[in-house]
């Protein structure tokens, strides 16, 4: 029997499935920023990089403040590589971004709404310490029991410890857990070593290894969950 729900965030709720880095590219395209795709990878990751490692973002930081920020890093590698593009398109490219996660998380929202008046919600996520203050300012914090953060517990996915105090905070059996990510390798695999149920939402990621799933449920929409649970 199901008791309680875990949910991912970056690339689940906010851009129903989508990762990150091909939101991000699809902008960089949109605006014809010139990056080839191979340099905005590199870009990409250095600036993921530098912002688990180093106090970039602060708690107060809205998702759009942290946008703008992953901005800025990838900018910076950029330009190293000899490509100097103007602040503008940084901020143009950040709020494009912002504004596909905010109706994401709008259309998002009232399938969390359900969900929680059925189960405890509780999030968790890699992120940079910011991530109460990202739920408030999109309206869905009061949705989630807790938190588990990395920048705050000091343990990053796909590290199944992080899963592990999920369910901790639910307070049930990890088979009486349901874990919702989009990453295959960061959520289902180590949401399944602590012994959770898990519904993959496989969309569009950038994890380009074939797989066996071991996913209980696939799903290719958030707005398909309510209905695949029952079935669990």
């Amino acid at each position: 029997m199901i008791k309680g729900l875990l949910f991912d965030y970056g690339g689940t709720i906010d851009t129903n499935g989508l990762h990150w880095g091909r939101v991000l590219w699809d902008s960089y395209e949109k605006h014809q920023a010139g990056v080839p795709e191979g340099v905005f990878l590199k870009a990409y990751s250095y600036g993921e990089r530098a912002l688990a490692i180093h106090p970039i973002i602060e708690p107060r930081h809205t998702f759009l403040d942290t946008l703008q920020l992953k901005v800025e890093q990838q900018f910076l590698f950029l330009r190293n590589e000899g490509i100097d593009l103007p602040a503008s398109l940084g901020k143009a490219i950040a709020q494009d971004c912002y504004q596909f996660a905010k109706s994401s998380v709008q259309q998002a929202a009232p399938v969390l709404a359900q969900l929680a008046e059925r189960y405890p919600l509780v999030m968790v996520s890699n992120f940079y310490g910011n991530l109460s203050t990202v739920l408030q300012d999109f309206g869905i914090a009061g949705y989630f029991q807790a938190i588990v953060e990395s920048a705050v517990v000091g343990v990053r996915k796909p590290d199944a410890a992080i899963y592990a105090l999920g369910v901790k905070e639910l307070g049930f059996a990890p088979d009486e857990c349901v874990v919702i990510g989009d990453s295959y390798s960061k959520d289902i695999l180590p949401a399944k070593t602590v012994g959770c149920q898990t519904i993959w939402l496989n969309v569009k990621g950038w994890e380009t290894t074939e797989v066996s799933s071991e996913a209980d449920v696939e799903i290719d929409d958030f707005a398909q969950i309510p209905e695949v649970i029952g079935g669990l």
